[in-house]
């Protein structure tokens, strides 16, 4: 009987390891390209209950398991942070370094027995090759209902992009609950596929005031969520930086606060820009497609700086509108000016507002809409799709 109920005890010891294992796998994997894209990426995850020692497991990829003969380890840096519902979650955070340019390389995440699936990714050429990438506007709104399709639909339509690029509000409120709607709704594609991040006004932080939520001028979540890089303005790590890829220069924005300190750091940044092609990035379009809105202060303190360094194109959110800008200088359309656009993934749509439709070559709403944009020596490529597959809006840039 003794023996009987040791073996009980045993048993239950060992069921209940195997399921705190299985309930505390690296959860929302998540690659963000750095600022060293051809030699280097970061790796972002999560758990509910926190590893000891926390790493990632690399190699270069090979035919079959051989790799797992070859591996490489690096270890994570630990935060934490306590949700909505009062739950501790632990984030982990990895750059991978010192890798070869145009290499498949295959990784995982964990700690000790405890790992997620093996995964790939190939990292950027240092030279100037022909690339894809896929832009969204605002997911924000019924996520894991209306936005899972688009997501898949982009993946379809473009499995080889190099990466996605967000404008902003990829949730509507930065909860946790809304986080795993996002990332249930991408599935494996951001454990393969890199992305370049913006900060929206949705994105920033709620805090309670007398009682009534207040959005602050800070991202804490988002900090913890992805590892972007930190060549920006110090006081707006993650959320104002650059990236330079394969011939192009990616510069992200945080449209929300300090224009004018942001302006004069773009200024510095174009100035020494020895890149073919600039795309800018950010939240709040500097022409207001959505109905009622202006945002003069984004157009004030950044349209300027394009114009003096003839940035290509620009990618915006906010307005849950679809629209694109003739090629625009000085604010009138000129065959050697900026192309602006605004688009809009999730299902939340506004009226159009047509204050600026003289300067506008295409105006829409009510559609989801991915873009695929393709970068070739002297040519860019830009298309438009809708969440049923079907082309909406096309154009090239040759230079």
């Amino acid at each position: 009987m003794k023996y009987a109920i040791h073996k009980i005890i045993f048993l239950f010891f060992v069921l209940n390891i195997i399921i705190n294992a299985k309930t505390n796998l690296p959860e929302k994997i998540i690659l963000n390209l750095t600022d060293t894209p051809y030699n280097s990426i970061a790796i972002t995850w999560q758990s509910k209950q926190k590893y000891s020692n926390p790493q990632v497991q690399f190699a270069i990829s090979t035919k079959w398991i051989e790799f797992k003969k070859n591996l490489y380890s690096v270890s994570a840096s630990i935060d934490s942070l306590i949700s909505e519902d009062g739950k501790i979650t632990y984030f982990y955070s990895s750059i991978l370094q010192n890798l070869y340019e145009n290499t498949l390389y295959v990784y995982r995440v964990g700690s000790d027995t405890i790992w997620s699936e093996w995964n790939q990714f190939i990292t950027a050429s240092k030279s100037n090759q022909p690339f894809k990438f896929v832009y969204f506007g605002d997911p924000q709104n019924d996520i894991r209902e209306d936005v899972s399709r688009i997501f898949r639909e982009a993946f379809r339509r473009c499995p080889d992009a190099s990466f996605w690029l967000f404008a902003g509000d990829l949730t509507d409120e930065p909860e946790q609950s809304q986080w795993d709607e996002w990332f249930e709704a991408s599935g494996f594609i951001h454990k393969m596929i890199p992305s370049i991040m913006t900060v929206g006004n949705h994105d920033l932080t709620i805090e309670l005031v007398d009682g009534k939520k207040k959005r602050i001028n800070d991202y804490i979540l988002w900090k913890k969520m992805f590892t972007l890089p930190e060549n920006g303005l110090e006081n707006m790590k993650e959320s104002v930086y650059y990236v330079d890829y394969q011939g192009v220069r990616f510069i992200v924005l945080n449209s929300n606060y300090n224009l004018e300190e942001q302006a004069q750091w773009l200024d510095k940044i174009l100035s020494s820009n020895k890149n073919k092609w600039t795309i800018v990035t950010f939240h709040h379009p500097v022409y207001s497609t959505g109905s009622g809105r202006d945002n003069s202060k984004t157009r004030d303190s950044f349209m300027p700086i394009f114009d003096k360094y003839k940035v290509d194109l620009v990618l915006q959110g906010h307005d849950h509108t679809y629209a694109r800008t003739h090629k625009i200088r000085n604010g009138k359309v000129s065959s050697s000016g900026t192309v602006y656009v605004t688009s809009v993934s999730g299902p939340k749509q506004y009226d159009t507002n047509p204050n600026y439709k003289d300067l506008l070559a295409k105006l829409n709403s009510y559609v989801q809409l991915y873009q695929v944009i393709s970068i070739n020596n002297n040519k860019l490529s830009y298309k438009s799709y809708t969440v049923n597959g079907k082309l909406f809006d096309e154009f090239e840039l040759i230079k």
